[in-house]
């Protein structure tokens, strides 16, 4: 899927593009107004994420012109935090409105949000192969086997099945299951991988959990 980044600040633009791309998402970034509504109109994107105080053009006319001519998703990412602005945006038609600062993870679950509305509400129960968990119940199991699981524990396994099939790198685990920001010295999510890979894989002949080199972990289905 293909995603626009209209931002003029280069570091919050890099940043966001990063993650994005991380998750699998192609990504252009345009750094003024003119640019974005260029882009915007001329190229077809699954998403655009646009600021409001832009230099050239700003944010709300970009959408207001984007509204005239097509109907692609728009999620507001600005530090205009006040309600008439959130009620403005979403009255001009965007999807969605996410205010500055922002924590990558909830700028990642607004985007999927955004671009699988309209679709199926989420299964009560999450099963990977013969591994299913009961969120609800905070239960575990594979094939007839109750796994107990640590409050971390299962929160990095939720984590992991939600997703599954989707790398997950270890800064966008930290930020989900921890609520901190990844140290690149500190190996909490390595230590606590190996030790819910030692209950949920290690006793089993088939593995679900694959760590992905320089990137981070996945859940998959088993091969057939």
């Amino acid at each position: 899927m293909r995603i626009l980044i209209v931002e003029d600040e280069p570091k919050t633009a890099a940043y966001a593009r990063k993650g994005l791309a991380e998750h699998g998402f192609v990504v252009d970034v345009a750094g003024n107004g003119v640019d974005g509504q260029h882009l915007a109109l001329s190229s077809e994107y699954d998403l655009v994420v646009l600021d409001v105080m832009l230099p050239g053009v700003d944010g709300w006319t970009v959408l207001r012109e984007l509204r005239d001519k097509k109907q692609t998703p728009v999620l507001f990412l600005t530090a205009r935090d006040g309600v008439a602005d959130r009620v403005k945006g979403l009255e001009l038609g965007a999807d969605d409105y996410l205010v500055k600062p922002f924590a990558f993870s909830e700028l990642l679950a607004r985007v999927r949000s955004v671009l699988r509305r309209g679709g199926k509400a989420p299964a009560e129960r999450l099963k990977v192969g013969d591994l299913e968990i009961d969120p609800r119940k905070r239960k575990v199991s594979r094939g007839d086997r109750k796994i107990d699981l640590t409050t971390k524990e299962f929160a990095l396994l939720d984590c992991l099945v939600r997703n599954c099939g989707e790398v997950m790198s270890r800064t966008l685990i930290a930020e989900q299951v921890w609520d901190m920001n990844f140290d690149s010295d500190t190996n909490v999510v390595d230590v606590a991988m190996r030790r819910l890979r030692a209950k949920i894989d290690d006793p089993f002949e088939v593995k679900l959990i694959r760590t992905v080199r320089g990137v981070g972990y996945v859940i998959e289905e088993p091969q057939a």
